[in-house]
């Protein structure tokens, strides 16, 4: 063979050398401590906290000034004092699932916007859009419990997770690519089915669960976490089928979070007093 045949095989041989090697830097970590609800998966990482926190920070920075810009940041004083008030109630509790956190620089925003949303970013940025606090007209239960599911993606380090999920697909499906000279989008396609959607599920569940125990031992009523899923459900809002979802169906996560909201209402009864 010539060199100029031969170099397309040393390319494809070099990218899947340099692919395994990524994988092979691969950790498994334990980012929460179980709590009541028990979630103790481990998983694996492929990128650093430091990364993932990092890369939020400057994203979170650029939401809030453009929604300053547009005159959409922190409109409403009362809503913004509700937020902040149930963060503030949570944050001592999240020394359950990991002690970092209580330390973290959180920080909570309104953004209004007709959207039904709300996030946590890494490293406990908040933000909650005015459509989900006035199109559902949550109680702060239920507002708690928007916030609880937030604040555990968060915790769990979900997003460190989907980035190195993604890493390690795009680098075994290069390998592959690389091995057999063939088109990888059908591969990617494929894993996006099979193992992202089911994996981001999984975190959803997660975070539900999570979520029902901080909203209790903070002193808001975990069933809250069920009614809210609830209303979404009667205001038609998503549904698509699940297993072509990131996200639980309606009945699933109904039912789950009815099971969780059970077992942490002892915690529930202990914390309400003291929030009042």
């Amino acid at each position: 063979m010539t060199h100029s045949t031969l170099l397309p095989i040393y390319k494809r041989l070099l990218g899947a050398s340099l692919a395994l090697l990524a994988l092979a830097s691969c950790q498994t970590v334990k980012t929460t401590q179980p709590g009541v609800v028990g979630v103790d998966r481990q998983q694996s990482m492929l990128v650093s906290q430091r990364q993932v926190d990092g890369m939020a920070l400057d994203q979170y920075r650029t939401t809030l000034n453009e929604a300053n810009k547009k005159g959409q940041l922190n409109r409403n004083s009362q809503q913004v004092q509700r937020v902040r008030e149930i963060m503030q109630h949570m944050i001592p509790h999240t020394a359950i699932f990991r002690p970092d956190a209580p330390r973290w620089p959180w920080e909570a925003n309104v953004i209004t916007l007709d959207q039904l949303n709300a996030w946590c970013m890494p490293g406990g940025k908040i933000a909650v859009f005015t459509g989900l606090i006035e199109r559902l007209q949550l109680t702060d239960d239920e507002l708690a419990a928007v916030m609880g599911h937030e604040i555990s993606h968060a915790l769990r380090e979900h997003a460190r997770e989907r980035i190195s999920k993604e890493v390690g697909a795009n680098l075994v499906i290069s390998i592959l690519g690389a091995a057999t000279g063939t088109d990888t989008r059908t591969a990617s396609q494929g894993y996006q089915l099979l193992v992202g959607l089911p994996n981001s599920r999984e975190m959803e569940t997660e975070a539900d669960r999570i979520g029902v125990e901080l909203m209790a031992r903070a002193g808001y009523d975990p069933r809250s976490a069920v009614s809210i899923w609830q209303k979404m459900q009667r205001a038609g809002i998503g549904g698509s089928p699940q297993f072509l979802s990131t996200h639980p169906s309606y009945s699933t996560r109904i039912n789950d979070l009815t099971q969780y909201a059970q077992r942490v209402i002892p915690l529930y009864e202990q914390s309400k007093d003291a929030r009042k």
